[in-house]
Protein backbone atom coordinates (compact mmCIF):
# COMPACT_ATOMS: atom_id res chain seq x y z
CA UNK A 1 0.00 0.00 0.00
CA UNK A 2 1.19 3.37 -1.06
CA UNK A 3 2.28 6.04 2.08
CA UNK A 4 -0.46 8.58 0.95
CA UNK A 5 1.38 11.17 2.93
CA UNK A 6 5.02 9.64 1.63
CA UNK A 7 3.62 10.29 -1.96
CA UNK A 8 2.10 14.23 -1.81
CA UNK A 9 5.52 15.11 0.04
CA UNK A 10 7.16 13.79 -2.89
CA UNK A 11 5.51 15.07 -5.52
CA UNK A 12 5.65 18.79 -3.43
CA UNK A 13 9.26 18.49 -3.90
CA UNK A 14 9.19 17.13 -7.56
CA UNK A 15 11.47 14.15 -6.46
CA UNK A 16 13.39 12.52 -9.60
CA UNK A 17 14.33 9.50 -6.88
CA UNK A 18 10.67 8.49 -6.81
CA UNK A 19 9.46 8.55 -10.40
CA UNK A 20 8.59 4.86 -11.46
CA UNK A 21 7.81 3.81 -7.73
CA UNK A 22 4.36 5.34 -7.72
CA UNK A 23 2.63 7.82 -9.99
CA UNK A 24 -0.32 10.37 -8.76
CA UNK A 25 -3.15 11.44 -10.87
CA UNK A 26 -5.15 14.74 -10.93
CA UNK A 27 -9.08 13.78 -11.24
CA UNK A 28 -9.81 17.42 -12.74
CA UNK A 29 -7.29 17.22 -15.73
CA UNK A 30 -7.49 13.29 -16.09
CA UNK A 31 -3.62 12.94 -16.45
CA UNK A 32 -1.82 10.84 -14.25
CA UNK A 33 2.49 12.40 -14.17
CA UNK A 34 5.86 11.29 -12.60
CA UNK A 35 6.91 12.98 -9.04
CA UNK A 36 8.64 14.68 -10.37
CA UNK A 37 6.65 16.45 -13.41
CA UNK A 38 7.43 19.67 -13.85
CA UNK A 39 3.88 20.74 -14.36
CA UNK A 40 2.11 23.25 -11.99
CA UNK A 41 1.21 21.25 -8.98
CA UNK A 42 -2.47 20.49 -8.24
CA UNK A 43 -4.36 20.84 -5.47
CA UNK A 44 -4.07 17.93 -3.07
CA UNK A 45 -7.79 17.15 -2.69
CA UNK A 46 -7.86 16.72 -6.32
CA UNK A 47 -4.35 14.05 -6.64
CA UNK A 48 -4.51 10.45 -6.54
CA UNK A 49 -1.76 8.19 -6.14
CA UNK A 50 -1.39 5.12 -7.93
CA UNK A 51 1.43 1.78 -7.56
CA UNK A 52 1.33 1.39 -11.95
CA UNK A 53 0.66 3.36 -15.34
CA UNK A 54 -2.26 0.78 -15.70
CA UNK A 55 -3.89 1.67 -12.51
CA UNK A 56 -3.82 5.45 -13.27
CA UNK A 57 -5.16 4.35 -17.20
CA UNK A 58 -8.16 1.84 -15.35
CA UNK A 59 -9.15 5.22 -13.56
CA UNK A 60 -9.46 6.95 -16.80
CA UNK A 61 -6.62 8.86 -16.89
CA UNK A 62 -4.18 9.62 -19.57
CA UNK A 63 -0.27 9.86 -19.60
CA UNK A 64 1.10 13.27 -19.08
CA UNK A 65 2.68 14.61 -22.46
CA UNK A 66 5.36 16.67 -20.38
CA UNK A 67 7.32 13.71 -17.82
CA UNK A 68 5.49 10.75 -20.18
CA UNK A 69 5.39 8.56 -16.70
CA UNK A 70 5.99 4.84 -17.17
CA UNK A 71 8.84 4.96 -20.06
CA UNK A 72 12.30 4.71 -19.88
CA UNK A 73 14.38 8.23 -19.91
CA UNK A 74 16.17 5.77 -22.50
CA UNK A 75 12.43 5.63 -24.90
CA UNK A 76 11.65 9.38 -24.54
CA UNK A 77 11.95 10.77 -28.17
CA UNK A 78 12.48 14.19 -26.90
CA UNK A 79 15.65 12.79 -24.83
CA UNK A 80 17.22 10.55 -28.04
CA UNK A 81 16.72 13.65 -29.49
CA UNK A 82 18.83 16.01 -27.20
CA UNK A 83 21.17 12.66 -26.65
CA UNK A 84 21.64 12.08 -30.67
CA UNK A 85 22.94 16.31 -30.47
CA UNK A 86 25.27 15.80 -27.58
CA UNK A 87 26.59 12.50 -29.13
CA UNK A 88 27.24 14.55 -32.64
CA UNK A 89 28.66 17.45 -31.24
CA UNK A 90 31.07 15.41 -29.18
CA UNK A 91 32.27 13.78 -32.59
CA UNK A 92 32.30 16.52 -34.90
CA UNK A 93 33.73 19.40 -32.14
CA UNK A 94 36.34 19.96 -34.26
CA UNK A 95 34.28 21.36 -37.61
CA UNK A 96 32.13 24.50 -37.21
CA UNK A 97 28.56 23.51 -35.61
CA UNK A 98 26.39 26.26 -35.59
CA UNK A 99 22.89 26.24 -33.98
CA UNK A 100 20.46 26.08 -36.93
CA UNK A 101 22.61 22.70 -38.06
CA UNK A 102 22.12 21.22 -34.59
CA UNK A 103 18.88 21.93 -34.22
CA UNK A 104 18.18 19.97 -37.61
CA UNK A 105 19.70 17.08 -36.28
CA UNK A 106 17.46 17.31 -33.61
CA UNK A 107 14.45 18.02 -35.56
CA UNK A 108 14.07 21.01 -33.70
CA UNK A 109 13.91 24.89 -34.29
CA UNK A 110 16.96 26.85 -32.51
CA UNK A 111 14.88 28.52 -30.20
CA UNK A 112 13.08 25.02 -28.64
CA UNK A 113 16.85 23.14 -29.45
CA UNK A 114 18.49 25.66 -26.88
CA UNK A 115 16.01 25.52 -24.48
CA UNK A 116 15.39 21.68 -24.02
CA UNK A 117 19.20 20.92 -24.30
CA UNK A 118 19.73 23.09 -21.93
CA UNK A 119 17.50 21.88 -19.84
CA UNK A 120 18.59 18.54 -20.31
CA UNK A 121 22.39 18.70 -20.37
CA UNK A 122 22.76 21.70 -18.07
CA UNK A 123 24.20 23.98 -20.45
CA UNK A 124 23.90 25.65 -23.82
CA UNK A 125 25.18 24.04 -27.24
CA UNK A 126 27.40 26.53 -27.39
CA UNK A 127 28.78 25.81 -24.11
CA UNK A 128 28.97 22.20 -24.27
CA UNK A 129 30.69 22.21 -27.53
CA UNK A 130 33.15 24.76 -25.99
CA UNK A 131 34.05 22.23 -23.43
CA UNK A 132 34.65 19.35 -26.21
CA UNK A 133 37.03 21.33 -27.54
CA UNK A 134 38.76 22.37 -24.64
CA UNK A 135 38.74 18.45 -23.24
CA UNK A 136 40.61 17.89 -26.78
CA UNK A 137 42.72 21.08 -26.60
CA UNK A 138 43.97 20.00 -23.06
CA UNK A 139 44.67 16.56 -24.51
CA UNK A 140 47.07 17.57 -27.45
CA UNK A 141 48.54 19.93 -25.08
CA UNK A 142 49.38 17.02 -22.71
CA UNK A 143 50.38 14.66 -25.55
CA UNK A 144 53.66 17.80 -26.32
CA UNK A 145 52.00 19.02 -29.25
CA UNK A 146 52.72 23.15 -29.58
CA UNK A 147 50.08 25.64 -29.12
CA UNK A 148 49.05 26.51 -32.21
CA UNK A 149 48.94 23.03 -33.32
CA UNK A 150 46.85 22.42 -30.16
CA UNK A 151 44.44 24.99 -30.65
CA UNK A 152 43.53 24.20 -34.53
CA UNK A 153 43.35 20.19 -33.43
CA UNK A 154 40.92 20.88 -30.99
CA UNK A 155 38.73 23.55 -33.21
CA UNK A 156 39.76 26.96 -32.14
CA UNK A 157 40.35 29.28 -34.91
CA UNK A 158 42.59 31.23 -32.64
CA UNK A 159 44.34 31.40 -29.79
CA UNK A 160 42.29 33.92 -28.75
CA UNK A 161 39.31 31.89 -28.43
CA UNK A 162 40.94 29.58 -26.33
CA UNK A 163 41.41 32.22 -23.38
CA UNK A 164 37.61 33.59 -24.64
CA UNK A 165 36.53 30.81 -23.98
CA UNK A 166 38.55 28.26 -22.14
CA UNK A 167 38.53 31.32 -18.71
CA UNK A 168 36.63 29.74 -16.31
CA UNK A 169 36.62 26.14 -17.80
CA UNK A 170 40.61 25.61 -18.36
CA UNK A 171 41.41 28.03 -15.14
CA UNK A 172 44.61 28.22 -15.94
CA UNK A 173 45.69 30.11 -19.46
CA UNK A 174 46.77 27.27 -22.19
CA UNK A 175 50.75 27.49 -20.75
CA UNK A 176 50.18 27.37 -17.26
CA UNK A 177 48.22 24.39 -17.37
CA UNK A 178 50.98 21.87 -19.73
CA UNK A 179 53.41 23.60 -17.39
CA UNK A 180 51.61 22.00 -14.65
CA UNK A 181 50.63 25.43 -13.28
CA UNK A 182 53.88 26.66 -13.17
CA UNK A 183 54.04 30.54 -11.68
CA UNK A 184 50.48 30.60 -10.96
CA UNK A 185 50.03 31.89 -7.32
CA UNK A 186 47.53 29.40 -5.08
CA UNK A 187 46.90 31.00 -1.55
CA UNK A 188 45.06 28.23 0.47
CA UNK A 189 44.21 28.22 4.60
CA UNK A 190 42.94 25.05 6.62
CA UNK A 191 40.01 26.10 8.58
CA UNK A 192 38.39 24.05 11.31
CA UNK A 193 34.60 23.39 11.30
CA UNK A 194 31.43 20.78 12.64
CA UNK A 195 32.67 18.48 10.20
CA UNK A 196 36.66 17.99 11.31
CA UNK A 197 39.46 20.08 9.05
CA UNK A 198 38.27 21.69 5.95
CA UNK A 199 41.52 23.13 3.47
CA UNK A 200 40.21 25.84 1.02
CA UNK A 201 42.65 27.13 -2.12
CA UNK A 202 41.99 29.51 -4.87
CA UNK A 203 43.65 30.91 -7.78
CA UNK A 204 42.77 34.90 -8.81
CA UNK A 205 39.74 33.58 -10.44
CA UNK A 206 37.84 31.14 -7.83
CA UNK A 207 38.29 28.06 -5.49
CA UNK A 208 39.93 25.23 -6.75
CA UNK A 209 40.85 22.95 -3.72
CA UNK A 210 38.00 22.61 -0.92
CA UNK A 211 38.33 19.27 0.92
CA UNK A 212 37.89 17.64 4.42
CA UNK A 213 40.74 16.10 6.03
CA UNK A 214 42.12 15.12 9.56
CA UNK A 215 45.44 15.77 8.35
CA UNK A 216 46.38 18.47 7.68
CA UNK A 217 50.16 17.99 6.17
CA UNK A 218 47.98 14.74 3.96
CA UNK A 219 45.81 17.89 2.68
CA UNK A 220 48.59 19.94 1.97
CA UNK A 221 49.54 16.98 -0.13
CA UNK A 222 47.16 16.58 -2.16
CA UNK A 223 46.93 20.31 -2.88
CA UNK A 224 50.76 19.71 -4.22
CA UNK A 225 49.88 16.88 -6.39
CA UNK A 226 47.38 18.33 -8.02
CA UNK A 227 49.01 21.62 -8.71
CA UNK A 228 52.95 20.60 -8.84
CA UNK A 229 54.60 23.27 -9.99
CA UNK A 230 52.35 26.33 -8.79
CA UNK A 231 53.20 28.82 -6.33
CA UNK A 232 51.41 27.71 -2.94
CA UNK A 233 51.48 30.38 -0.57
CA UNK A 234 49.85 29.70 3.25
CA UNK A 235 47.41 32.42 4.43
CA UNK A 236 46.14 32.85 8.30
CA UNK A 237 42.17 32.84 8.48
CA UNK A 238 42.43 35.63 10.35
CA UNK A 239 43.86 37.82 7.55
CA UNK A 240 42.17 40.20 5.24
CA UNK A 241 41.25 39.07 1.75
CA UNK A 242 39.08 36.97 -0.67
CA UNK A 243 40.03 33.51 0.55
CA UNK A 244 39.18 34.40 4.04
CA UNK A 245 35.61 35.91 2.88
CA UNK A 246 35.26 32.98 1.05
CA UNK A 247 36.06 30.90 4.12
CA UNK A 248 33.62 32.93 6.31
CA UNK A 249 30.78 32.07 3.46
CA UNK A 250 31.55 28.29 4.13
CA UNK A 251 31.73 28.26 7.77
CA UNK A 252 28.00 30.37 8.15
CA UNK A 253 26.94 27.80 5.23
CA UNK A 254 28.18 24.80 7.77
CA UNK A 255 27.06 26.93 10.56
CA UNK A 256 22.80 26.66 9.33
CA UNK A 257 23.36 30.88 8.43
CA UNK A 258 23.61 30.13 4.90
CA UNK A 259 21.00 28.38 2.86
CA UNK A 260 23.28 27.56 0.06
CA UNK A 261 26.66 27.71 -1.69
CA UNK A 262 26.97 29.88 -4.92
CA UNK A 263 30.97 31.08 -4.97
CA UNK A 264 33.09 30.88 -8.18
CA UNK A 265 35.17 28.14 -8.84
CA UNK A 266 38.70 27.57 -10.51
CA UNK A 267 38.67 24.31 -11.62
CA UNK A 268 39.30 21.68 -14.56
CA UNK A 269 37.03 19.42 -15.87
CA UNK A 270 36.05 17.11 -18.94
CA UNK A 271 32.67 17.30 -20.73
CA UNK A 272 31.19 14.68 -19.09
CA UNK A 273 32.29 15.90 -15.83
CA UNK A 274 31.29 19.59 -16.37
CA UNK A 275 27.74 17.92 -17.50
CA UNK A 276 27.27 16.17 -14.04
CA UNK A 277 28.76 18.52 -11.80
CA UNK A 278 26.42 21.15 -13.39
CA UNK A 279 23.44 19.10 -13.01
CA UNK A 280 24.06 18.29 -9.23
CA UNK A 281 24.32 22.41 -8.40
CA UNK A 282 20.77 22.22 -9.90
CA UNK A 283 19.83 20.04 -7.15
CA UNK A 284 18.06 22.08 -4.44
CA UNK A 285 19.32 21.82 -0.82
CA UNK A 286 17.49 19.95 1.79
CA UNK A 287 16.62 17.22 -1.59
CA UNK A 288 18.88 14.03 -2.96
CA UNK A 289 18.83 12.45 -6.03
CA UNK A 290 19.94 8.77 -7.24
CA UNK A 291 22.69 8.49 -9.44
CA UNK A 292 20.46 6.52 -12.15
CA UNK A 293 17.87 10.20 -11.77
CA UNK A 294 20.87 12.27 -12.61
CA UNK A 295 22.18 10.07 -15.56
CA UNK A 296 18.24 10.33 -16.56
CA UNK A 297 18.16 14.16 -16.56
CA UNK A 298 21.03 14.10 -18.39
CA UNK A 299 19.91 11.91 -20.89
CA UNK A 300 22.59 9.17 -20.56
CA UNK A 301 20.27 6.46 -18.08
CA UNK A 302 23.03 4.06 -19.14
CA UNK A 303 25.38 6.76 -17.41
CA UNK A 304 25.12 5.42 -13.86
CA UNK A 305 28.47 4.35 -13.67
CA UNK A 306 30.42 7.52 -15.25
CA UNK A 307 27.95 10.07 -13.00
CA UNK A 308 29.25 7.99 -9.84
CA UNK A 309 32.63 8.10 -10.78
CA UNK A 310 32.41 12.04 -12.09
CA UNK A 311 30.80 12.32 -8.27
CA UNK A 312 34.56 10.67 -6.67
CA UNK A 313 36.32 12.91 -8.47
CA UNK A 314 34.80 16.57 -7.78
CA UNK A 315 37.81 18.53 -6.16
CA UNK A 316 35.56 20.98 -4.42
CA UNK A 317 33.51 19.88 -1.48
CA UNK A 318 30.30 21.44 -1.02
CA UNK A 319 30.28 24.02 -4.18
CA UNK A 320 29.47 20.91 -5.95
CA UNK A 321 26.98 18.98 -3.76
CA UNK A 322 28.01 15.23 -4.58
CA UNK A 323 26.22 14.78 -1.56
CA UNK A 324 23.21 15.09 -2.53
CA UNK A 325 23.40 11.82 -4.86
CA UNK A 326 22.43 8.47 -3.30
CA UNK A 327 21.77 5.41 -4.46
CA UNK A 328 18.34 4.24 -5.93
CA UNK A 329 17.87 2.06 -2.70
CA UNK A 330 17.93 5.09 -0.58
CA UNK A 331 21.35 3.74 0.87
CA UNK A 332 23.60 6.97 0.62
CA UNK A 333 26.05 5.47 -1.14
CA UNK A 334 29.91 6.60 -1.03
CA UNK A 335 31.42 9.73 -0.40
CA UNK A 336 34.79 11.15 -1.19
CA UNK A 337 35.60 12.80 2.02
CA UNK A 338 33.36 9.80 4.22
CA UNK A 339 30.04 8.31 4.69
CA UNK A 340 29.67 9.72 8.12
CA UNK A 341 30.31 13.53 6.44
CA UNK A 342 27.45 12.73 4.36
CA UNK A 343 25.35 11.84 6.19
CA UNK A 344 25.94 14.75 8.30
CA UNK A 345 25.82 17.18 5.32
CA UNK A 346 22.55 15.92 4.50
CA UNK A 347 20.95 15.77 7.96
CA UNK A 348 21.89 19.36 8.62
CA UNK A 349 19.91 20.02 4.84
CA UNK A 350 16.94 18.13 5.27
CA UNK A 351 16.45 19.96 8.90
CA UNK A 352 17.09 23.82 7.57
CA UNK A 353 14.47 22.92 4.50
CA UNK A 354 12.06 21.77 7.07
CA UNK A 355 10.97 24.99 8.03
CA UNK A 356 10.61 26.27 4.81
CA UNK A 357 8.38 23.37 3.43
CA UNK A 358 5.63 23.76 6.70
Amino acid sequence: MLRQDLCWQAVTKRDHAQDGRFYFGVVTTGVYCNPSCPARRAKRENVRFYETPEAAEHDGLRACLRCRPGTQPGDDPRAKRIQAVVEYIEHHSQGKLTLDSLARIAGLSPFHLQRKFKASVGVSPRQYLDACRLRAFKSELRSGEGLLESVWAAGFGSTSRVYERGGSKLGLTPSQYRSGAEAVEISYLTMSTRLDLLMIAATDRGLCFVQFGENEAAMEEALRKEYPKASLRRVRETEAGQLQAWAGTIRDYLNGKQPDLSLPADIRATAFQTRVWNFLRSIPSGEVRSYAAVAAGMGQPQAVRAVASACARNPVALLIPCHRVIRGTGDPGGYRWGLERKQALLEMERERAAPNRG
